[in-house]
């Protein structure tokens, strides 16, 4: 469930962005968990979409943290070490331990029926970047881009990890590159294709104050910024 400060984010941050820069889609991606449902309602009841098709899919799904799942970051940084904590969120393949049965979102996580259609051979029980980019193409390469270049205007609401696969992916970033790469909480992005040569056209933009970007990629690249944050 996203929290009231994630509500509130959604609501001042992405939908005045998108309003401001008088932004029109017509169709939406996103994932299967509650909270990113939770912010297409607060896009689509801000931009007043009654009934713009959403189409949710596996795997647009937030990274899995493997063994970390569940627990508070400044906890898991105290245990394991801050150096060790910032490898394993921001590196580009080492993958954190994966998740036993033991920890309590095991059985919740296994057990979710929102994630039945999930291959078994690939039902993830840890992830670093490198797994979640091999997720996330295939949806990318053979949906989503599909209706771009057939027209569509498609906004994808997704999680940071994904985020940043889809940017690596979309903006050729290398492995070391993408390391420093900080997405801003609830802050669109756009992408801009030329629908006759089928090639970007522009560079990313960001729909928000530069400052306002500039700050809250330094609040996320700060493990002590997220005390209350759950790695799930």
């Amino acid at each position: 469930m996203i929290s009231v400060n994630g509500l509130e984010y959604a609501s001042k941050i992405a939908v005045a962005g998108l309003r401001k820069h008088k932004m029109e889609f017509d169709l939406i991606y996103t994932s299967l968990l509650l909270r990113a449902h939770q912010t297409v309602d607060v896009i689509a009841n801000g931009m007043n979409y009654s009934n713009l098709p959403v189409r949710c899919h596996w795997r647009l799904n937030e990274r899995h943290y493997g063994n970390l799942t569940g627990y508070n970051k400044r906890e898991m940084a105290d245990k394991f070490g801050e150096e060790q904590i910032q490898i394993w969120r921001r590196s580009y393949d080492v993958l954190p331990p994966k998740i036993v049965p033991e920890n309590p979102f095991y059985c919740k996580i296994r057990n979710n029926p929102k994630f039945k259609n999930i291959p078994e051979d690939i039902f993830p029980d840890t992830e670093s970047l490198k797994e979640v980019i091999a997720r996330v193409l295939p949806l990318w390469e053979c949906d989503i881009m599909k209706e771009v270049l057939k027209g569509s205007r498609v906004l994808v609401v997704a999680h940071g990890t994904v985020v940043r696969a889809l940017i690596k992916h979309i903006d050729g970033i290398g492995e070391k590159e993408i390391t420093e790469l900080n997405i801003p909480n609830s802050v669109p992005c756009v992408f801009e294709y030329d629908l006759k040569t089928c090639k970007r056209v522009n560079k990313m933009q960001y729909l928000a104050d530069e400052e306002y970007v500039k700050k809250e990629q330094e609040k996320v690249a700060k493990i002590g910024d997220y005390t209350t944050g759950k790695m799930i």
